[in-house]
């Protein structure tokens, strides 16, 4: 396995983890953010929707410092594949970070005004679906290859190679993962009629999202002839096999506290454990790759001294972004009142 002149394994292993998790952490959290935006569109009472946006509105913004630590520690940590994967993936890229911002807009500016709520929600809506889709559609675009120069050290495929019918479905699973996330945080933080609906919604929302994680865990492997055999040579498929029926538990356990014992959190917490298993589930197809299968992390690895100086950065930062993170979710746990709100 090639590694970089001067780079330590050590030091690059922890980066990759580092901007792993900032990607996970985010994918969770704004996960249920986006997916609650989705579920605007079939929500058209305005007291309705504004209980659901009052769920959110103390942590949707700081969800998104995760987006913004595993983009900049990607560009920081490993320029190479920074300098491969963005021209590859410009416009999705570039189109989901105008989404977020237009739904940030939308999101203020609908407490502001009467008369043009209306049109604000449809843009917080249509935010929200677009960096869903976006996000979908750039992870299958990276999932089944970019074509790189490696003599130039640059991109040499074109500007619409990220669009296929694979990007599109995982495009689409995504938006679906997101309402089940969505559905799942509703049903914790509302209750009465919102929340009843919230239970049905989430019920077949969750059979969709286990449908599209079947589709895309058997269409993953024959993209690239090392996925296929990370998961179904020799013995790796007793790994598969597991990691199948750990998401099909968790499924059922899902199911089940939402028709049989309506639970309030176990839900959410579940549809979160399909989400992790999942991610980790893609990270095990990619590793060592983070170019696939042209890259490995070594070999797009920053100096060793500029890795230090930015884990001592991170070493500070991380822990206390998850400290005010996990206070901000702390202080406004409970079940929202419809009485009460952002304004």
């Amino acid at each position: 396995m090639p590694i970089a002149e001067g780079v330590s394994f050590d030091l690059t292993l922890i980066w990759a983890f580092v901007i792993a998790f900032a990607v996970l952490v985010y994918v969770v959290l704004d996960g249920f953010d986006l997916g609650l935006g989705m579920l605007f569109a079939v929500e058209p009472q305005g007291r309705d929707r504004d209980v659901m946006m009052n769920s959110v509105a103390p942590v949707w913004d700081g969800n998104e410092t995760w987006l913004i630590l595993g983009g900049g520690g990607l560009f920081a940590a490993f320029p190479l594949a920074y300098a491969l994967i963005l021209p590859a993936l410009y416009a999705p890229i570039i189109a989901m970070l105008l989404a977020l911002i237009f739904r940030g807009v939308a999101f203020e500016f609908r407490w502001r005004t009467t008369r043009w709520r209306r049109v604000w929600d449809l843009a917080f809506i249509g935010g929200s679906a677009v960096a869903a889709l976006t996000q979908g559609i750039a992870l299958g675009g990276l999932l089944q290859g970019i074509q790189i120069d490696k003599a130039a050290r640059s991109y040499s495929g074109g500007w619409w190679d990220w669009l296929t019918p694979f990007t599109l479905m995982v495009g689409v699973a995504v938006m679906v993962g997101y309402m089940l996330l969505g559905a799942t945080w509703l049903v914790m933080r509302t209750s009465g009629e919102l929340q009843a609906r919230m239970r049905n919604r989430a019920w077949f929302l969750g059979l969709a999202t286990v449908g599209f994680m079947g589709v895309v865990s058997l269409w993953t492997p024959f993209l690239q002839d090392g996925y296929y055999s990370r998961w179904f040579g020799g013995l790796n498929i007793l790994l598969a096999v597991g990691v199948a029926a750990a998401v099909l538990a968790l499924a059922f356990g899902m199911f089940h506290s939402l028709r049989v014992r309506h639970h309030d959190y176990w839900p959410f917490l579940c549809s979160l454990g399909m989400f992790v298993l999942g991610f980790v589930g893609l990270g095990y197809s990619m590793f060592p790759y983070i170019v696939p299968v042209e890259i490995t992390i070594w070999e797009a690895a920053a100096p060793r001294n500029s890795q230090i100086f930015m884990l001592v950065g991170a070493a500070v930062l991380v822990p206390i972004i998850l400290a005010y993170t996990a206070l901000s979710y702390w202080v406004f746990r409970g079940k929202v009142d419809p009485d009460a709100g952002y304004h």
